[in-house]
């Protein structure tokens, strides 16, 4: 019988709220001592979909059972729309409903919109619980489970209701990822390329290289996770509320969130990952424009986007309905946006991000205009 290794653990250093994400194989079935040397004593919900649930929960239970941990099973729809008023009180009555206390748990069971989901009820029941993320989407183990990001969307834009909340533990199971459809791990894969295109050249040079050995599993898949949590993890160290350089972390989701507004949240059409990946290329394209950007940097980025079977243009999205008004509306509405004036993440090169703060809006009307007519 082969011993699972040891995971790999990166640490958030943000003082008394610091935790740990822990990267590795078979952290669902180990959950339960984790979380119980995390959280002596503490009971916990478990907040999952039905299509995660059906995989993973019963594994899930068992370990906290095992632990000691007293736990209940909330199970929701699958997909964006889950991220609503409606889902978060049914999860906040429940946890109610199970009198649990602000020393219990919410444990997350899920992508990010799980992840997203649980964290704002854990934030707001009782005046905030623990939060436990246990993500299982490639998406969710780089991205949404670290830093506190909490929230559910508005029929005005994504992510626009929410609070930072710290999650307590990360429990990152590389092997749950197998269970994945392939167009999920792409999807998931666009936010790794983004820690390399924020300010890593030496790591996208190694995604270059790795990509496939990523996509088959193993060691690759598991340093891809940890190198991606460490950087996120060094940002949100240094900025926890997104008031400075944590806003690097949204390279491409300011035009990706307002593609996946227009399209309703609709995962036939567009997915969050998807929606990022465009979202880059299009950064990329309109720094060029801007003069910012050597070109071939920008087709660097796009042919490796591509290469992971990606998305990179607008035209690519099934349907129609795309115009320059409904875009730049969405845009306004961004969270990034500062009494009226639009902020971008825009590049200088590969590795080269920063924030442009107060974007003339004709700008970006300009070049929607070129991407929608190209």
């Amino acid at each position: 019988m082969t011993e699972t290794p040891e995971p790999v653990r990166v640490r958030v250093e943000l003082g008394p709220r610091s935790y740990d994400i822990l990267i590795g194989p078979g952290l669902v079935a180990s959950a339960g001592r984790h979380i119980a040397a995390a959280l002596p004593r503490a009971r916990a919900l478990v907040v999952s979909d039905e299509t995660v649930a059906a995989l993973h929960a019963d594994r899930l239970l068992a370990a906290l059972q095992g632990a000691g941990i007293d736990a209940a099973l909330l199970t929701l729809p699958p997909g964006e729309t889950t991220k609503s008023f409606d889902h978060l009180i049914a999860v906040v009555d429940r946890i109610l409903e199970e009198r649990l206390e602000r020393g219990d748990a919410v444990v997350a069971l899920g992508g990010g919109v799980i992840g997203d989901l649980s964290g704002f009820a854990a934030g707001i029941a009782r005046r905030g619980m623990h939060l436990v993320q246990v993500p299982t989407s490639l998406l969710a183990q780089v991205d949404s489970s670290v830093g506190g990001k909490t929230g559910i969307n508005s029929p005005r834009g994504k992510n626009l209701v929410g609070v930072f909340h710290q999650p307590a533990l990360v429990l990152a199971d590389t092997d749950v990822l197998d269970t994945l459809s392939e167009r999920e791990f792409r999807a998931g894969y666009a936010e790794v390329v983004k820690y390399g295109l924020i300010d890593r050249p030496d790591v996208f040079e190694w995604l270059e290289a790795n990509r496939a050995a990523i996509f088959a599993g193993g060691a690759a898949r598991v340093e891809a996770v940890a190198t991606s949590c460490r950087a996120k993890a060094a940002v949100v160290a240094g900025d926890e509320r997104e008031d400075g350089d944590r806003a690097l972390l949204n390279l491409g989701h300011t035009f990706g969130h307002a593609l996946e507004s227009a399209v309703r949240y609709d995962p036939a059409r567009l997915v969050h990952g998807e929606g990022v990946a465009i979202g880059m290329a299009l950064a990329h394209r309109f720094s060029v424009r801007l003069g910012l950007c050597p070109g071939q940097d920008a087709g660097r980025a796009e042919a490796h986007l591509k290469a992971a079977g990606l998305p990179t243009r607008i035209q690519e999205i099934p349907g129609d309905g795309f115009t320059v008004d409904a875009l730049m509306d969405k845009i306004a509405q961004d969270k990034k946006v500062s009494r009226g004036a639009l902020t971008f993440i825009l590049t200088r090169g590969i590795g080269r991000a920063f924030v442009a703060r107060d974007v003339a809006p004709d700008a970006v009307r300009d070049f929607l205009t070129a991407e929608l007519s190209g």
